[in-house]
């Protein structure tokens, strides 16, 4: 079969991630970059210093869209516009209004747009959902998560539309977080929501502690931030990413419920064998899971997804709901309101 062309827009950290697993498959190849910044695209690649440019010279298969958040939407316009198929970022944008626009745009055509939340891929993720489906812990009735991390000095000098509102760690990390909890425990009908800068003084968010309240009734804690020097993020714990810090023996996620509870990402569960009490001992095990990197097996889906092989795992309508909740998130830190969600 012959390997799809893939054109990549944007050169960030994650748009070069997505060059690396694209090099390493053999399903496709990368054919082109476009960046109005970039000096030169990686292993002498065509670079284009627009998407519409580069759509109009190379016609490639498909489009991975790695920009910044603001332009996701009008990117993935373009393609449909083009019929090509594409992989947009999350979060699939910055406002509802733009994600409704994309929604709209994609369901009046036949073109294929699917959203990166890659952790939709992740086999732990998946086995962890299934099991607490299935009733590994009984009704779901708490669940504590947390998101505390350090990204450094780095980080915010090669982009600084990093410190500006939008660029933290509420659109840029929790939209993950947030997507993750739906899958586990289900849709989130209300947040609450505290935010501070305190520690690096940006106009955007560094740490924040929110409330969540699920639709079936479970409630949860969240402790989000990337100022702190700790091992509690999906990042960390999962090992699925090499280019992080890796402590196996951590979890982020804890989903309690009436017959037990289940520890994510090491899988350790703990169950009630009869009376749930806090006298009687709780059966102790682990549940199995593969080991991948999402992003590899995302870029696999992509591919299917281009040759007609399978609808988009994460659509953009499903994006929407996520996206809305982590704004639903970022208008209660600014007013230390309970914010109502979507919910079906």
């Amino acid at each position: 079969m012959k390997p799809l062309r893939i054109a990549l827009a944007g050169l960030g950290v994650i748009g070069r991630a997505h060059l690396e697993w694209i090099g390493a498959s053999a399903e496709c190849v990368a054919c082109a970059v476009a960046d109005p910044f970039a000096a030169a695209a990686p292993s002498g690649l065509p670079l284009y210093r627009s998407l519409g440019e580069l759509i109009d010279r190379e016609r490639p298969d498909g489009v991975i869209l790695a920009t910044p958040n603001a332009v996701h939407v009008d990117g993935a316009i373009e393609c449909i516009a083009a019929g090509i198929p594409c992989l947009v970022e999350k979060p699939v944008a910055d406002t509802l209004a733009d994600a409704s626009r994309l929604a709209a745009a994609v369901a009046a055509s036949s073109v294929a747009v699917l959203v990166g939340h890659h952790r939709r891929h992740s086999p732990i993720l998946q086995a962890a959902a299934a099991a607490i489906a299935a009733g590994a812990v009984g009704r779901v009735v708490a669940v504590m998560a947390s998101a505390v991390f350090a990204k450094p000095a780095s980080y915010f000098q090669e982009a600084p539309w990093r410190r500006q509102p939008g660029g933290g760690p509420i659109l840029i990390n929790l939209v993950h977080e947030i997507d993750n909890l739906r899958q586990l425990v289900g849709e989130i009908s209300q947040v609450q929501a505290l935010a501070s800068n305190a520690v690096r003084g940006f106009a955007v968010e560094d740490t924040v502690a929110i409330n969540l309240r699920f639709a079936n009734g479970a409630l949860g804690t969240f402790m989000l931030s990337d100022c702190a020097a700790s091992v509690r993020s999906w990042e960390q714990t999962s090992g699925e990413n090499k280019a992080y810090d890796h402590h196996g023996d951590e979890d982020c996620y804890l989903v309690a419920g009436t017959r037990g509870s289940l520890a994510v990402p090491t899988l350790r569960l703990h169950q009630a064998e009869g009376e749930a009490s806090w006298f009687e001992p709780l059966a102790a095990s682990r549940l199995e899971a593969a080991r991948a990197d999402p992003l590899q097996r995302q870029l696999a889906h992509f591919c299917a997804m281009i040759r007609g092989e399978a609808p988009p795992l994460v659509p953009v309508a499903e994006a929407l709901k996520t996206l809305d909740i982590t704004l639903a998130v970022a208008a209660a830190a600014a007013n230390r309101q309970a914010q109502p969600c979507f919910t079906e």
